[in-house]
């Protein structure tokens, strides 16, 4: 059984808003959940860390929050995904694709010999 590992530096904002962009509407503990869930159990998220994570995103105009009442009736704030956030969303998968991209040519066997 493998380990689970904090989210990795600077994944978390993206992780969020693609959270948001496919669930809607999402409190800290669901978003944190959500994350969990979509790896497969691997990656812990601590709210020390998320729930930073939201204000900036909430400042930056990225997120908007506003207070409801969650499944099992406690007040809660949820988060949702603005026109800005959807932006930042689209340029933080770019820039994480062509990381990956660059990343996975020095992981990968050297072809050619060049």
């Amino acid at each position: 059984m493998s380990e689970k590992t904090d989210v990795w530096q600077g994944t978390l904002a993206l992780m969020v808003l693609k959270t948001l962009e496919t669930m809607g509407p999402q409190h800290g503990y669901g978003i944190a959940r959500r994350i969990e869930q979509t790896s497969g159990g691997r990656l812990l998220v601590n709210y020390g860390t998320l729930y930073p994570a939201l204000l900036k995103l909430e400042q930056e105009g990225a997120i908007a929050a506003e207070w409801g009442v969650s499944e099992n009736n406690r007040k809660a704030k949820f988060y949702r995904l603005t026109r800005a956030g959807r932006k930042q969303l689209a340029k933080e998968e770019q820039d994480w694709e062509r990381a990956t991209t660059v990343l996975a040519r020095f992981l990968a066997p050297e072809e050619g010999g060049s």
